[in-house]
């Protein structure tokens, strides 16, 4: 089974505990305004990799992960490819390696076949980097093009099957920066009973050049970067 994908990172430190090997999946639904890295969108855009292939190019680096190092596949959206990263993550852990998930929970449901699939991931996944963009569902959908219930239910059962999660949240100045939708978040969070950390990831503009590479207008012209004001405005909010 071959997966596409879109890069390799072989010394990330911001995608999990420790030292990672981040695999960059290529291929997502949503469109969120603020998206660094709109060249992962398309599936075929990627280069394609086996699961044995990309085990073996982390392995060569397992000397500088410690014991919280490991495995940590992103996007792009990887559970659009749940077959390859099931295998990928299956043989991860039949060497040992600590294996994380970044998702934005596209597209999780608990309909067949997804869902059985999803179980058995699970089984083989050690962390849940889990990016709710916003908790409003309007205006999710103006940031993302699509509704936030899914993910919202994903970690619901997240929480219900007690697997770790790390909470990531990006702070969009005028939206999900506004303390009404925080407040909401962090309400919605205190049900859940599995989040080990929350990150508030600041929006940035470093990815902007790619959008007009790729003849995208930027709906997000001109919004700054939030103030470390307001980023530690979020962080006390929600308990970050």
């Amino acid at each position: 089974m071959k997966g596409y994908i879109h890069s390799l990172e072989s010394f990330g430190s911001v995608d999990g505990p420790g030292i990672r090997y981040v695999i960059f999946t290529s291929g997502c639904v949503m469109r969120c305004q603020f998206c660094h890295n709109p060249d992962t969108w398309k599936m075929d855009s990627g280069k394609s990799y086996s699961a044995d292939e990309l085990i073996e190019k982390a392995l060569h680096y397992r000397p500088y992960w410690g014991d919280k190092g490991g495995i940590t596949v992103s996007g792009g959206e990887p559970l659009l490819q749940i077959d390859f990263l099931l295998e990928l993550f299956q043989k991860a852990k039949e060497k040992g390696i600590h294996t994380a998930l970044d998702t934005s929970g596209q597209p999780f449901t608990k309909e067949k076949p997804f869902f059985g699939k999803f179980q058995k991931l699970m089984e083989c996944t050690d962390l849940v980097l889990l990016d709710i963009k916003q908790i409003d569902e309007k205006e999710h959908q103006i940031l993302t093009g699509l509704s936030n219930r899914n993910i919202l239910e994903l970690a619901g059962y997240l929480s219900q099957i007690g697997k770790p999660v790390w909470i990531r949240h990006v702070l969009v100045p005028g939206g999900s920066d506004k303390e009404e939708y925080l407040i909401r978040l962090r309400e919605f969070l205190d049900t859940l009973s599995n989040v080990e950390k929350i990150e508030v990831l600041p929006y940035h503009t470093m990815g902007a050049y790619k959008w007009k590479e790729l003849g995208l207008p930027y709906a997000l012209e001109g919004v700054e970067p939030p103030s470390q004001e307001r980023v530690e405005n979020a962080r006390q909010l929600l308990r970050a």
